[in-house]
């Protein structure tokens, strides 16, 4: 597996909309892999390819602190199928703006279908925090970042507080 570099704000990349993968072969089993690796080596919970320079409907998300009996999830061309009408504000983290944090509003509860790492559809009810990492990572693939469900101002500081992180820690 290779560690990959994680792509942060204020990249354009970060806004590029990805692209749907027409099947999970070996190499997007590869690219999958390579998430993993660079998420753990970069203490995350979820990760996307657009995160990485690579505009691809592939994310990966390990949550077995929280949920002890799902697997890590290695996942492609996820779509949300269904939102409860209950939101929460919660504040949100992403190895894209590193260590800063905001709160966002999301869906309590969605059903997400995707292709998982053996090219089969699966569908599964998230809830909570499982639900809320889904719409981050899908942010991603859509060109989103946690930080746009904050005002300008606040954007800005974030941005710059993450670039000072990103300078001080070369």
């Amino acid at each position: 597996m290779t560690r990959l570099t994680v792509l942060t704000v204020p990249d354009p990349r970060l806004r590029l909309k990805a692209e749907p993968v027409a099947q999970v072969d070996d190499e997007i089993r590869t690219l999958m892999n390579n998430l993993m690796e660079t998420m753990y080596a970069d203490d995350g919970a979820g990760l996307a390819a657009v995160q990485v320079g690579i505009p691809k409907r592939v994310i990966v998300m390990d949550l077995t602190d929280h949920y002890p009996t799902l697997k890590p999830l290695k996942i492609a061309n996820p779509e949300i199928t269904w939102r409860s009408k209950e939101t929460k504000v919660e504040l949100e983290a992403c190895l894209s703006v590193p260590d800063q944090c905001a709160p966002v509003e999301r869906h309590l509860a969605i059903k997400v279908k995707y292709l998982d790492e053996n090219n089969i559809l699966q569908e599964i009810d998230a809830e909570d925090l499982l639900a809320r990492c889904f719409q981050h990572e899908i942010d991603h693939l859509d060109g989103k970042v946690y930080i746009d469900y904050v005002s300008p101002l606040k954007r800005q500081i974030l941005i710059q507080r993450a670039q000072k992180v990103v300078r001080m820690k070369k």
